[in-house]
Formats: structure tokens, C-alpha cells, sequence
């Protein structure tokens, strides 16, 4: 469904293993090139990307989490990385982005999942029940199996959404190929790279606000 994987395939290992792999070993190698070097007052090249890909998810998180959710940082840039990274992947000829398979969007969704509602239980201790029960007593035990079926259903969708619009570009992209050759490197690329960078965008958004309703005080 997507145009081969002519680099990095090893017998044996699925494709996107193989690429996911390789991302995490390019994204090591540039945080270590990166510290490397002498920080600069003036940065630039790699130090400049850098500073404003983390700017921008540290301005993200504070708005959306909170002075709560710094201790989560790391991990909302991390996969903020990767997902981007792995998305643009797809743009060049011979290599498969690992977030147009499900079983990656999946692992980034229960990750996201799990330390949600870690963080919650560490910040509310058995008080985290709350925000399941509603804001009207009475109503909990109806509210109570509506929002764990909710809470469920977020990796899901969160899973979904990435793999189904990561493997739709790639299909559109197979089909422009053949359709119009001379056109895809330009116009193709712009829209991968919008692509690429909204659907990390919405990942990490809807990643940074489930932490915020946990990290809260239930009404």
C-alpha cells in the first residue's frame, strides 16, 4: 500500500519496527550532537531547530497543563520527536513512516493512556475516583461506566487518528506517482510536511489536555 522500503529492511524484523528503531537512533544522535556543542547566546543551525521545536512544547504544556505538568515534559517532547520525525520519514523515497502502522500509534497512545492516569492517582491518591463520578452525586452510578468507557477510548482514537492519517497520505502519495510524476516533489512535499507537523500537533494537544483533566481538581 506504500512505496517499498528499499534502506534499513532486515529479514525477519517488520518494517516499521526497523524504522522506529532508526528514529530513535537519529533523535539520540541529534540531542547528543546538540549537547555537544558549546551553547551559544546566538544559536544556530542545530541549536536554533532545537531551541524552537522545545520552546514551542514548553509553551504548549504551561498553557494547557500547567506548572503541574513539568515533570511530564520530557516525555510530551519525546513524543512529540518522534511522532515528527516518523511522520517526515514518509516524504523520502525509500524509507516507510512507522506512525502509518498501528501497532507504533498504538504504543504512543497507551503511553499516553498509562502515565495519564498514573499521574492522576499520584496527584489525588484514591481521590482520583472523582473524576469519574460526575458533578452530581446521584448521578455516579451512571456517569461512573460512561467516562471509564471514555477514558478507554482516547488511545484509541488517539491511535487511530495518526495511523489512519499517516496511511492516507502515504496512499495518496502512491497515487499522485503515478498520476502526476513531474508535480508530486514540490507540491507533495509542502503538504507532507503539513501533514507531518499537524498531526504531531493534535497528538501532542490532545496528549497535554488528557494529562491536564488528571492533574486537576475533580468538581
Amino acid at each position: 500500500m506504500t512505496h517499498p522500503l528499499i534502506f534499513f529492511h532486515i529479514p525477519g524484523i517488520p518494517d516499521y519496527v526497523t524504522m522506529a528503531v532508526f528514529v530513535v537512533l537519529l533523535l539520540s544522535f541529534l540531542s547528543r550532537m546538540t549537547l555537544k556543542r558549546r551553547i551559544s547566546l546566538v544559536p544556530g543551525g542545530l541549536q536554533n531547530v532545537m531551541e524552537i521545536a522545545i520552546s514551542a512544547i514548553d509553551g504548549l504544556v504551561s498553557e494547557t497543563v500547567g506548572p503541574k505538568g513539568r515533570p511530564y515534559f520530557p516525555l510530551i517532547a519525546t513524543l512529540g520527536f518522534f511522532i515528527f520525525i516518523s511522520n517526515v520519514l514518509g516524504l523520502i523515497p525509500g524509507f516507510l513512516p512507522p506512525t502509518a502502522n498501528l501497532n507504533t500509534t498504538a504504543a504512543c497512545a497507551i503511553t499516553v493512556f498509562l502515565v495519564t492516569h498514573i499521574a492522576g492517582i499520584k496527584e489525588h491518591g484514591f481521590g482520583y475516583i472523582k473524576h469519574f463520578m460526575g458533578s452530581v452525586w446521584w448521578l455516579a452510578p451512571l456517569m461512573f461506566p460512561i467516562e471509564v468507557i471514555g477514558h478507554f477510548a482516547r488511545p484509541l482514537s488517539l491511535s487511530l487518528r495518526l495511523f489512519g492519517n499517516m496511511t492516507g497520505h502515504e496512499l495518496v502519495v502512491l497515487i499522485l506517482m503515478f498520476l502526476a510524476p513531474a508535480v508530486l516533489p514540490s507540491a507533495m512535499s509542502f503538504l507532507g510536511l503539513l501533514v507531518a507537523f499537524i498531526q504531531t500537533f493534535v497528538f501532542v494537544l490532545l496528549a497535554s489536555l488528557y494529562l491536564s483533566g488528571a492533574l486537576e481538581e475533580a468538581h
